[in-house]
């Protein structure tokens, strides 16, 4: 292949797209509107859950989510120390006290012993991480949660009727994935969606947010918390205003400003309507890297197993035996030959934000292990079979 560039997670837009965004401009209603509002209801149908909330990011749901459960300054939440920054930031956002757990060795999920040891009586939430795709083990996970009940001190009402540590998952790259039977979006407390331009489904910027059923609380009265905290504690949005007679509203309280477009939902109701046959490319790329690298002195992340299937959301090799200037020379040299790569993650602990916090990276080495040797091909819709067979090649001929 001559003058090649594969880009490493360029949109998968088609035409198709466009012209729901440009029904949306040619509507005039493109703020949240009848598109956001149906994008909810379509993807609360795919996920088989109750409701779904849009807003503008992941991390505005995991932000407003630990805002409508009342955590705040002397409440502690955990999250995995191998993630990207928004699974910790918004704790910060808050005010409450970011706890990082490392991950168990030779795994991307968080070690669950250090998850049990790390619940004290000021824990309030877990952000597991479902990173690449892969859902983590949420069986164990609320085990724990439900062991460490006793230490559990509610806050506010939904901590009191949820009655211990709440479970909040980060699945931004996990999105249509399921683990033992259970979808994404049924397995965790809330889960939080990430439909930025990278991921597999994309609205450009976006989010979504949904919830397992909580006794004794509608889930209707949650959605309108998550509408609320999202438009300014307005008790009308503008499409309710616009009803005859209907234009008076109140603001409950000085809340924050994330909603969801219609124009963003415009393209993620395509998107929507694309996905089973967007997972299935990804998992045609991830078998023909499996079986491309098979040979290699390497370990990929598995995607597919008897008890879960991945939302293939990203591809991650470890060079066994190297460290990360020797990683970093392979990515310099596959890029020479137009593939770009990336890595997933430098972890939070190596990130001046977070040193600055007092985090060490020495007292996380499973995650520092992780990040000395891990490289991450390209993996997305846009690829050709002839790309993805120039990737391998390159891969193989650069180590």
């Amino acid at each position: 292949m001559k003058n090649v560039h594969i880009g490493f997670s360029p949109p998968d837009i088609t035409e198709e797209e466009i012209a729901e965004v440009a029904d949306t401009l040619r509507s005039g209603w493109i703020t949240t509107g009848p598109k956001t509002k149906r994008f909810e209801r379509e993807l609360a149908a795919y996920m088989g859950t109750s409701r779904v909330a849009c807003l503008n990011s992941a991390t505005a749901c995991m932000e407003m989510t630990l805002r409508m459960l009342g955590i705040g300054a002397g409440d502690e939440v955990i999250t995995s120390a191998y993630t990207y920054t928004a699974s910790a930031s918004v704790v910060a956002h808050v005010g409450a006290r970011l706890v990082l757990v490392d991950t168990a060795p030779d795994s991307y999920e968080m070690d669950y012993e250090k998850l049990a040891a790390a619940i004290t009586t000021r824990t309030k939430a877990v952000i597991p991480v479902d990173l690449a795709g892969v859902m983590c083990d949420y069986d164990t996970i609320f085990e724990i949660v439900e062991q460490k009940k006793a230490l559990f001190c509610p806050a506010n009402t939904l901590q009191e009727k949820i009655g211990r540590v709440v479970v909040l998952a980060d699945a931004a790259h996990a999105f249509g994935a399921s683990r033992h039977g259970a979808k994404c979006g049924q397995a965790a407390d809330f889960t939080s969606f990430s439909f930025h331009a990278v991921k597999n489904l994309t609205t450009a910027e976006g989010g979504a947010v949904t919830w397992r059923p909580i006794d004794g609380v509608e889930d209707e009265e949650i959605y309108k918390q998550y509408m609320l905290l999202s438009l300014h504690g307005q008790s009308k949005d503008a499409l309710a205003k616009l009803q005859p007679g209907a234009w008076e509203y109140d603001v409950v309280a000085p809340y924050y400003k994330c909603n969801m477009t219609d124009i963003m939902a415009s393209i993620g109701l395509v998107q929507l309507k694309r996905y089973p046959e967007i997972l299935k490319r990804r998992r045609q790329i991830i078998e023909w890297y499996d079986k491309g690298l098979s040979d290699l002195p390497v370990t990929t992340l598995m995607h597919f197993g008897a008890d879960h299937c991945s939302s293939g959301h990203l591809y991650l090799v470890r060079l066994v035996g190297k460290n990360r200037k020797e990683c970093n020379e392979v990515m310099v040299r596959m890029e020479e030959r137009g593939v770009v790569t990336n890595v997933h993650y430098k972890p939070l602990p190596l990130l001046s934000a977070y040193k600055n916090m007092g985090f060490s990276i020495e007292d996380y080495p499973n995650a520092h292990a992780l990040f000395e040797n891990e490289i991450t091909l390209p993996l997305h819709t846009k690829l050709t079979d002839e790309e993805v067979a120039y990737v391998v090649e390159t891969f193989r001929t650069s180590l």
